[in-house]
């Protein structure tokens, strides 16, 4: 009986029921995993477009590709973790956060264009964050 009340505790949901977070985990996963990969490949180019140095960009895009297999795998499960799912919202709000900080702090010479696209990043983030909550309460 202990079991079974501990796996409804820490898992999220038959299929039906996780619908709207495995949406919310599948588009944070194609959203990391792209920016990642561009991060990865043309991280020179993006770094004189928003003022960021390629130093900064290219582990921040590698963590963002294991970030979106991680969470492609999360989704994927037949049920899915509750606790996982917590420690993603932490580490995205964690990620608007420093994001934030990053602005305010002057941590780089952002362009203006830079800046705009620290901005949207972290609004894209706190969105996919509040989807996955929803979810989170539905499953």
């Amino acid at each position: 009986m202990a079991a079974i009340a501990t796996t409804s505790t820490t898992a999220a949901g038959s299929n039906a029921e996780a619908k709207l977070l495995r949406f919310a985990l599948k588009q944070d996963a194609i959203g990391s995993g792209a920016n990642g990969l561009v991060f990865l490949v043309v991280a020179p180019i993006f770094g004189s477009m928003f003022g960021l140095p390629a130093a900064f960009l290219v582990p921040v895009g590698a963590f963002l590709v294991a970030f979106a297999a991680t969470l492609l795998h999360l989704a994927g499960r037949p049920v899915v973790n509750r606790a996982a799912v917590i420690a993603v919202m932490v580490v995205n709000v964690a990620w608007v956060l420093a994001s934030a900080e990053m602005l305010i702090a002057g941590w780089f010479p952002l362009t203006g264009l830079g800046t705009a696209f620290v901005i949207a990043q972290a609004a894209v983030v706190a969105g996919f964050t509040g989807l996955q909550f929803a979810g989170l309460r539905r499953a």
